[in-house]
């Protein structure tokens, strides 16, 4: 069996980095990996018009801006195909068959849907497509044959929903899809980075997030008001660094190499760590180094985002040419199921 990575993200806005430690940095990982046979990596503005269906021209220009930054990172459309999910036609058709598989009280218990639910205040109105997010990712993933599906935590039961409608189907209709796989990053911080204003989760509708495409200024504003411990109130007060938003972006994105540049009196964050639990080292030193280490992330992907903002017309034609390519795969398998189900009349 061929192994097959499939991934991406919902257009609603530039990624943060959030998005960078949690899936963009392991993708690029896994690009130059050569043990797989093909990876996809989608826009999927379908599922961002379900609760942005009043609002398509934020879906329309943040695809761009979503290709943008996937190029940016250093994912590399010689060797990812990278499409948009609406221009596959084969998905709708899926998710059509799959709709028979799952009851709705199924749908209604998927943490992760219970949990945006809450969190965009739909109520009772919750818009179909929204509720049927688990069923239509399930169509996007088995189109692909996707083998190897990386995620982060809060995506996991989705991705078991996906799991079962598989079985589900190979049981009525025989051996005709491949049952995937969950990825999540090794780094545990790296799963769910929390917002600048230590709320659990870095999210665009927060507010709270450090964007891949902020500038310098913006990046040091960000960073020197960040949230940290409320009773480190002086510099020689113990600090709590577990629940540190500062301490935690830095274990995700510092690494010794940091600490020799920027910060020498220390080795490493654990030493960094055990003064500031101990007392006597004060928030804006932290805060500071922070901000080079984030800088270090960020200006070579500031520099390529300015080579593909400079140069729309390659942006749009690697978006075409990945779309293309990714609905003549996804229409195999939609041959595939059709066969399995009886209703390929005229094959």
């Amino acid at each position: 069996m061929k192994k097959i990575i499939l991934t991406g993200d919902r257009p609603t806005g530039n990624l943060h980095l959030g998005h960078y430690v949690g899936s963009l940095k392991n993708r690029v990982k896994l690009q130059e990996n050569s043990d797989y046979d093909e990876m996809y990596v989608f826009i999927a503005d379908t599922q961002a018009l379900t609760d942005n269906f009043n609002n398509p021209k934020k879906v329309r220009d943040s695809v761009l801006e979503v290709a943008i930054d996937y190029l940016s990172v250093g994912l590399d459309p010689t060797k990812v195909t990278i499409f948009i999910q609406s221009m596959i036609s084969a998905l709708p058709e899926l998710t059509m068959y799959y709709m028979n598989l799952v009851t709705l009280s199924r749908l209604e218990r998927n943490p992760t849907v219970k949990s945006e639910v809450k969190q965009k205040d739909f109520g009772s109105s919750i818009p179909v497509g929204f509720l049927n997010y688990p069923i239509s990712q399930t169509a996007d993933i088995t189109a692909f044959d996707a083998t190897i599906v990386p995620v982060g935590d809060d995506q996991l039961p989705m991705l078991e929903q996906a799991r079962e409608i598989v079985r589900s189907f190979n049981n009525i209709y025989g051996d005709t899809l491949v049952e995937p796989k969950a990825v999540i990053p090794d780094n545990e911080v790296c799963r769910r980075l929390p917002g600048t204003d230590g709320k659990a989760k870095m999210s665009k509708s927060l507010g709270n997030c450090i964007y891949l495409k902020d500038d310098s200024e913006t990046v040091k504003k960000k960073v020197m008001s960040m949230y940290t411990d409320p009773n480190h109130l002086r510099v020689e007060d113990p600090g709590n660094t577990k629940d540190n938003p500062v301490f935690i972006y830095l274990e995700a994105l510092a690494n010794d190499d940091h600490f020799k540049k920027y910060l020498p009196e220390y080795k490493n964050l654990d030493e960094l760590k055990a003064h500031y639990e101990k007392g006597g080292l004060g928030d804006v030193k932290v805060k500071r180094f922070l901000y080079d280490v984030i800088e270090d992330t960020l200006t070579p992907i500031r520099s390529k985002r300015k080579y593909y903002e400079e140069n729309i017309d390659l942006v749009l034609d690697i978006l075409k040419k990945g779309s293309v390519k990714a609905n003549e795969k996804a229409n195999e398998t939609l041959k595939r199921v059709k066969r399995a189900m009886l209703i390929d009349y005229f094959e």
